[in-house]
């Protein structure tokens, strides 16, 4: 069985990034997701992921943002003992590269690609230009 991943968010922020990454690469059967609603308190928030990963024998969890009610919840299960593996800022990139390593079976090193995909386009744009005025 591939490893599974399980996203998790303020809001349904995990499930559009979820169908987002589907739009690319396909439905992901592999893919979970659990969402802290705006009524949901981190009680309601753990017994969801619970829930959801249950029957999982082997996930890594990307969230949205490091210190916010989801990660706060499964770093707590960490301190606790909890195998699980958190990864902080998940994005789109983050997502496709874990998809891409799971299907190549290598590893990936999902912060550094989650991290060499950030820029700001204006800059690259204007480094276009300078290379053509040269």
């Amino acid at each position: 069985m591939a490893q599974s991943l399980v996203l998790i968010s303020h809001g349904p922020l995990c499930e559009a990034l979820k169908a987002s990454t589907e739009m690319i690469m396909g439905p992901q059967e592999n893919i979970y997701t659990v969402s802290l609603l705006p009524d949901e308190g981190q009680g309601d928030f753990e017994k969801k992921f619970d829930d959801i990963v249950k029957d999982l024998d082997d996930f890594v969890v990307f969230c949205d943002l490091q210190g916010g009610t989801p990660c706060n919840v499964i770093s707590k299960k960490i301190m606790q003992g909890e195998d699980i593996d958190l990864y902080a800022g998940m994005n789109m990139p983050m997502v496709i590269a874990f998809i891409n390593g799971v299907l190549m079976g290598t590893p990936v090193d999902v912060v550094q690609e989650a991290a060499s995909h950030i820029s700001h386009v204006n800059d690259l744009l204007l480094a276009d230009d300078d290379d053509e005025d040269e």
